[in-house]
């Protein structure tokens, strides 16, 4: 086994599929533990490939992913040959999370990172109404609507594209703001912020009509305000193929439709 392929850490979701190709890879190029990697192999779909990158978030391990998932539009190509001189020929992207600082009813705060995107959403039959702050500067007095996003360039292919929200070029330093089926204003679309930008949520009427908060997976129940920025110091790096790269899937998914 050569030095290069000894930093290698293969970790898989619960799927079938994953977990053989965990069992051919590292009988193939040997394991060692995530702590003592700086190249982990994620083996899934896009999903599992999230959790790895919040689990490894801020450490300097590269996550390079190889599909065995659904869509897998984050991942690799899944070939069991040739690992070393792929990774050794990967492009390296790293990106930003975004911070969730939520307040609840009764006063509690609750912080949580978003690789992909902080999303709000109704609790109830009633539609929610929240008001928008976007660097302490009211934007939108009262938008009445079943949820509303920000979202990172890497999530923006996500939740916020399903809600008809833009791509983002990994690259760009935007946050997209998408509401989810606005119904006054109704023509109102989102907007395209800087990542600079520190974005407040105020839920109105929050006893009658309830709105959760979640970034990616933690989810917070009757939030009274949330308030996101993208993180100043978190970090997490992915790999890819350089004939597949994150900004060529970007470019080519804005042909698709």
């Amino acid at each position: 086994m050569s030095k290069e392929t000894s930093r290698f850490a293969f970790v898989s979701s619960d799927t079938d599929d994953a977990r053989a190709a965990l069992e051919t890879l590292s009988a193939r190029y040997g394991q060692i533990p995530v702590a003592e990697a700086e190249i982990i192999i994620a083996l899934g779909g896009d999903g599992f490939l999230l959790q790895t990158l919040r689990d490894t978030m801020s450490t300097g391990k590269k996550v390079y992913g190889m599909n065995r998932g659904t869509i897998g539009f984050l991942m690799n190509e899944y070939r069991a040959g040739g690992l070393d001189e792929r990774i050794s020929k990967a492009v390296s992207e790293t990106i930003r999370p975004l911070e969730m600082q939520a307040v609840t009813h009764e006063g509690e705060m609750i912080s949580a990172l978003a690789i992909n995107e902080v999303a709000l959403w109704r609790q109830s039959y009633q539609t929610a109404k929240i008001r928008i702050t976007v660097d302490e500067q009211v934007r939108l007095e009262e938008l009445n609507c079943d949820g509303v996003m920000i979202a990172t360039p890497a999530g923006s292919t996500a939740y916020n594209l399903s809600a008809h929200g833009p791509i983002l070029p990994l690259d760009a330093p935007l946050l997209a703001l998408t509401p989810v089926s606005p119904f006054r204003p109704r023509r109102w679309r989102g907007a395209l912020l800087s990542n600079k930008a520190i974005v407040r949520f105020d839920i109105l009427e929050s006893e009658k009509r309830p709105v959760n908060a979640a970034a990616d997976h933690t989810e917070v129940k009757a939030i009274a305000s949330v308030t996101v920025r993208e993180s100043p110091t978190a970090t997490a790096t992915l790999l890819f193929d350089p004939n597949h790269s994150w900004n060529e899937r970007i470019l080519a998914e804005q042909f698709r439709y």
